[in-house]
Formats: C-alpha cells, structure tokens, sequence
C-alpha cells in the first residue's frame, strides 16, 4: 500500500513544491485550499507560537482546509528541513478520495495518529 504522500504525488497536478528549511508554509488562521504530501523533509507544526509536532516523509498535512467548511489553517507549518512537498487541491482530494478508498482510511488514520499523540501530550 502506498503512503498517503505517494497517493497525493500521484493525483497532483502540479509540480511538487521545493521548500527551504526555514520557510513557512502556510500561517495558522489564514484560508487554505491544499493539502500536501511530504516527499522529502521534516515540517514542524506550530499553534499560537508553541511547536507541537514534526512531521516527516510520507506524512500528509492540510487536509483539514480542505474538509472543514471555513477552509482556513488550524496551525502554521514551517519547513523544519529543506523539503520536497506534493500538493492536491480540494477537487483532486475529493477524486483521490472516491477512486481510491485506502487513501480515505490512510489519511484518516495518520489524522488519527496525529491526534492521538496530541492528546497523549496534555
């Protein structure tokens, strides 16, 4: 089974997105409309100025722009390392969804992860 990263490469439409380390992503509060696959690298997520968590290759993030109807950013991600990003938007995240239901359970399951390790932390 591919990783969600690989799925998200796979159904993009752009090219992937080379970030510095250093650089941010996208800021907490501000509208999004991608979701992005980390093919290379580590990102570090921050909420209200405190890190939170580092995710690294084969992760996805930003999904949730995608799926809550205010569409906006939840945290700010910022290039931890130098990265290599795929990124899909909301109209191919729903396609990857519908033709391929193992990448609906993977990226569910890593936003499970994701929250278990948040709760864990508290």
């Amino acid at each position: 089974m591919l990783e969600p990263a690989q799925t998200v490469k796979i159904f993009q439409q752009l090219p992937d997105q080379k970030v510095s380390a250093g650089e941010t992503i996208f800021e907490e509060g501000k509208p999004g409309d991608l979701m992005y696959g980390i093919i290379e690298g580590e990102v570090e997520f921050w909420v209200n100025g405190k890190s939170i968590e580092t995710l690294k290759q084969g992760d996805v993030f930003g999904e949730g722009a995608l799926v809550h109807r205010d569409g906006t950013r939840a945290s700010t991600a910022v290039a931890k390392t130098d990265c290599v990003l795929a990124t899909m938007d909301e109209r191919r995240f729903l396609f990857a969804i519908e033709q391929t239901p193992l990448f609906a359970l993977e990226v569910m399951r890593s936003f499970s992860d994701r929250l278990r390790r948040l709760k864990r932390s508290l």
